[in-house]
């Protein structure tokens, strides 16, 4: 962490100071915003913390409850989310307090006594080294205070509007299009408002109003089957209490069990059975006795001695799409920007028993949010904001592809598997996908041809950089390169040298950073006046030789940019390889030097030789507003 660039810091360096829209920030809500973000849950709120990074746009989150979420109903964070919290700064907060899930174990009935279940297998969570991050259990409330934290904490000082509920929009014309009507609730009971804004992202649930305004329709299966779901308190013989579990009884359904974070709390998936076609809801009237009644049953021989339930609930599982996350209809795509969005809940749901809706969810968020940011302030043009339903989308359609199979799975009776352990192998199989690194978005303006990837087949295009350690010049500290990118909105631009030294002349390396520095096609020189060098790109540099070799001297400028009031030299930007993993064999890294680009939701974006400096000015000539490239 960096924080004495401006002058001595002595306070909570994780308090940034108030700049832009930070500085005199209202606690009222205005009457016009640049986004207004409708829903406080895990979409809304990473949109709202990625965007609080932006000091000159003007967010507002609104919410009808009172007050921040007290139980939320998710709870499972997968890798690939933990990872996401990394570049928000509170990953090792959130780790120490969750649980963490290292391995699932499998139930079965027992076939000399089918009554009772039996273990019969154990599954390592992350048995192959998907990622460095855990698996975690954490209550969803807990997620949503830290985004909290790092929304205060950002110059813009953005908090949320509590007790304000989305009635209707209407989208016009003008510098703020479209029009919100909302109706107070709790300490605004009461009340209505008016809000113009540049852009709605509605992140308001299942029952989304903004989605019904805007004429998006769910599609897909009808819930045809119910679980009671309890997070409880209990004493009980169950010998695999705090382990994750997928239970399957001989005639009583199944379990699917998690254990909760901080000891003793647990919840319990418990199969309802199928759901008749003429039910009308009256499954989700489903007593919790009956409920606890049908866990004892699955349970057998072993028993649960409810003391207290923090919580429950009955759904149906469904699985349903909207056709686009914005507001343009298909027949105008490309015709026109869209004015407002929908994350999460909002366009995709499905069962909570894969543990993919707030990660997914939370992935929208990221998604959009620095891509309004970018917009927002000039720094790319409209259409990017076209890519959010095109990359989206298609993810959620993956999601319920996915969730439907599993979920299906394990609603299966025990004899219906072709063999004892086929749940457990497709748990082990699929492993990657739940763990969030399955997304792999398709060429756009944002993502380039993978017609290099061959120079880096560790980082595949369009997938999210996979860090690795790299050693650090300055202070000789082996860390993650992926670790360090914070989500602040910049594009990452990682410059992996060639076989020479560094300091030497006419290397590939040299002549990079070279054009970085000084080309008017270079990305870097795009960057404002009056903005730091390192305001808009992230550049790291690592060379192919340990620290003893070469020192801070021999590195280019471009590499230790000047920062802040005083101007003084960044140095953290530069690496050599760490003795005991190299970077280059660990990734598949050209030995010849190769960048590698990466969006600032951590998605590579583009992969170029070190000499193919006009393939990367022309690349973002694309993503930059009004930057000219040359000519390729």
């Amino acid at each position: 962490m960096q924080f004495h660039h401006h002058g001595y810091v002595s306070t909570d360096p994780k308090v940034q100071p108030a700049a832009g829209v930070g500085l005199n920030r209202p606690e009222e809500l205005p009457d016009k915003v640049d986004v207004l973000i409708v829903g406080t849950g895990p979409a809304g709120m990473i949109t709202a913390a990625q965007l609080s990074q932006f000091p000159d746009v003007n967010t507002r989150i609104i919410e009808r409850r009172g007050g921040r979420l007290e139980i939320g109903q998710a709870d499972g964070i997968q890798a690939r989310s933990v990872e996401t919290f990394q570049a928000f700064g509170f990953a090792p907060e959130i780790i120490a307090e969750a649980y963490h899930i290292t391995e699932m174990n499998f139930w079965q009935p027992d076939p000399e006594n089918p009554q009772n279940i039996k273990r019969t297998s154990r599954a390592v969570d992350d048995e192959m080294g998907i990622s460095e991050f855990p698996h975690l259990i954490v209550n969803q409330a807990r997620v949503l205070d830290y985004f909290a934290e790092v929304m205060e904490n950002s110059p813009t000082r953005m908090k949320p509007d509590y007790g304000w509920e989305f009635v209707s929009l209407e989208i016009g014309e003008g510098e703020y299009p479209v029009t919100v009507k909302l109706a107070g609730t709790s300490q605004h009971e009461g009340q209505e408002r008016t809000v113009k804004a540049k852009y709605v992202v509605g992140s308001d649930g299942a029952r989304s109003k903004v989605r019904d305004a805007i004429g998006c329709e769910m599609s897909g299966d009808r819930a045809n089957h119910a679980w009671g779901v309890m997070d409880v308190l209990a004493n009980t013989d169950f010998p695999d209490i705090r382990t994750k579990c997928a239970i399957q009884s001989h005639d009583g359904g199944s379990i699917l069990h998690i254990p909760r974070e901080g000891g003793y709390l647990f919840r319990m998936y418990v199969d309802l059975g199928v759901v008749p076609d003429d039910d009308n809801g009256t499954i989700r009237a489903t007593p919790l006795q009956e409920i606890i009644d049908r866990a004892n049953k699955i349970l057998h021989p072993y028993s649960v001695d409810v003391k207290s339930v923090a919580w429950n609930s009955v759904y149906e599982v469904g699985h349903r799409v909207t056709h686009r996350f914005d507001d343009v209809p298909t027949s105008q795509v490309g015709q026109r920007s869209p004015r407002v969005f929908i994350t999460g809940d909002a366009c995709h749901t499905h069962s909570a028993k894969a543990g993919q809706g707030m990660n997914v969810s939370m992935q929208d968020g990221f998604n959009i949010g620095w891509k309004l940011g970018h917009v927002l302030e000039g720094r790319s043009p409209e259409s990017l904001l076209s890519t959010y339903t095109a990359e989206r989308q298609v993810i959620a359609q993956n999601l319920i592809d996915f969730d439907r199979t599993w979920s299906s799975m394990m609603a299966k009776n025990p004899e219906d598997f072709e063999s004892p352990s086929e749940l457990a192998d497709f748990y082990v199989r699929t492993a990657e996908f739940p763990a969030g690194f399955m997304t792999e978005y398709h060429p756009s303006a944002i993502v380039g041809q993978a017609k290099h990837q061959d120079l880096a087949t560790g980082f595949p295009m369009g997938k999210r950089f996979k860090s690795a350690k790299a050693l650090r010049i300055s202070d000789t500290n082996p860390l993650h390169l992926g670790h360090l990118a914070q989500a602040d909105g910049r594009w990452r631009i990682y410059a992996f040298a060639d076989a020479a030294k560094a300091g030497t002349p006419d290397s590939a390396m040299a002549k990079f950073a070279d054009w970085l520095a000084n080309d008017p096609a270079s990305p870097v020189v795009s960057t404002p006046e009056g903005l730091d060098r390192n305001a808009w790109f992230d550049v790291k540099a690592v060379y192919q030789q340990d620290h003893h070799t070469f020192d801070l001297n021999d590195v280019p400028s471009v590499f230790k940019p000047q920062v802040g009031e005083f101007q003084l030299n960044d140095l953290e930007n530069v690496f050599g390889t760490y003795s005991a993993a190299d970077i280059f064999e660990e990734r598949g890294l050209s030995r010849d030097g190769v960048v590698v680009v990466v969006r600032p939701d951590q998605y590579v974006a583009n992969i170029v030789p070190l000499a193919a400096t006009d393939e990367l000015g022309a690349f973002f000539a694309g993503v930059l507003k009004g930057h000219a490239a040359a000519q390729v």
